[in-house]
């Protein structure tokens, strides 16, 4: 915008009034009704501080972290943003949206975050919370890398290294059983035998994941339908059971612990289908967006940019 400009010799005043009168026209005042939406934080820039001549105290004046409201399953990008990672920022910005538009949504999309779960409780309250399945994978991943590296450390006190069993199937442990040829399934079978037990755990630990992937693997999607509540509890049963036959491995209690926490909104995942993918990919847009202006000083004004590049209609108007 400001290498616009500079181009056609027009004032910053007069170009952020454009600006402005631009996202008046494309963005709605109120966000358009939907049955999801989806929360998620992004990072950006530094918090500002400033010293209270008063009390002498520094106080929070601009907060880093933004938590943006998106329309999960619709597409129409970015509802609205506020500034905190608190409980009280998301709910003030719930509450205040149209009655009509509050009743209209059913399900909510969040990460493994207590902190969105309970404001979304607090205005939500018909609206059901559904985990997102990446974050679920992401932390069976993070287990069985922890367990990965204490039992290496536990076998040769140090790190693995080229020639180590764990060194050459270390990257097979994070794919997909689905993506792994008969023979790359033999090889990290066979090189985690030949560390012994240790192998075996963290084979054990492998598997445990895999069994959480088959239970978000019955989510519904375009090519099946919705999976019955006798198929769901059956994967979860087979997940639970098979940890408790590894209760020695605390990365798998850990793991199995926060599943069970959390299992109201996971189960609603396979049922519905529901992630929040589109949260993510607004996240990157805005962090683009952030790039591409090198930085904001103003936080409303990042906001509102960030806003017209995240929203559909926006997108459209400026390349129609």
């Amino acid at each position: 915008m400001v290498q616009a400009g500079r181009d056609l010799g027009l004032s910053w005043p007069i170009v952020q009034r454009c600006l402005e009168d631009y996202a008046a026209k494309v963005l709605s005042e109120d966000p358009p009704a939907t049955s999801a939406i989806g929360i998620d934080e992004t990072r950006r820039g530094k918090p500002v501080w400033k010293q209270n001549p008063s009390t002498g105290k520094w106080e929070l004046v601009a907060d880093a972290w933004h938590i943006g409201f998106v329309d999960a399953i619709g597409g129409r990008g970015l509802f609205g943003q506020v500034e905190g990672r608190n409980a009280a920022s998301v709910a003030d910005w719930l509450t205040s949206q149209p009655a009509s538009w509050r009743e209209q949504v059913r399900y909510v999309a969040i990460d493994l975050c207590a902190t969105f779960h309970a404001a979304v409780h607090r205005a939500l309250p018909h609206a059901a919370v559904v985990v997102d399945c990446f974050h679920i994978v992401q932390l069976a991943q993070r287990h069985l890398a922890d367990l990965r590296r204490r039992r290496t450390w536990k076998q040769h006190g140090r790190r693995a290294r080229k020639g180590d069993s764990i060194y050459t199937v270390r990257k097979l442990l994070r794919r997909n059983k689905e993506d792994l040829t008969e023979d790359q399934r033999t090889l990290l079978k066979v090189e985690l035998d030949h560390m012994g037990t240790y192998g075996r755990q963290i084979f054990a630990a492998w598997k445990a994941k895999e069994l959480l992937r088959d239970l978000l693997g019955l989510a519904v999607s375009s090519t099946h339908v919705t999976p019955d509540r006798s198929r769901i509890s059956a994967a979860r049963h087979r997940f639970f059971a098979y940890v408790a036959d590894h209760a020695h491995l605390p990365e798998l209690v850990t793991l199995a612990e926060t599943v069970e926490q959390w299992w109201d909104g996971i189960e609603i995942y396979p049922t519905t289908g529901i992630t929040n993918a589109a949260s993510e990919g607004n996240n990157r847009l805005i962090k683009l967006e952030a790039r591409n202006a090198f930085g904001f000083r103003n936080r409303e004004n990042q906001r509102l940019r960030s806003r017209c590049a995240a929203t559909r209609r926006s997108r459209r108007e400026a390349h129609p």
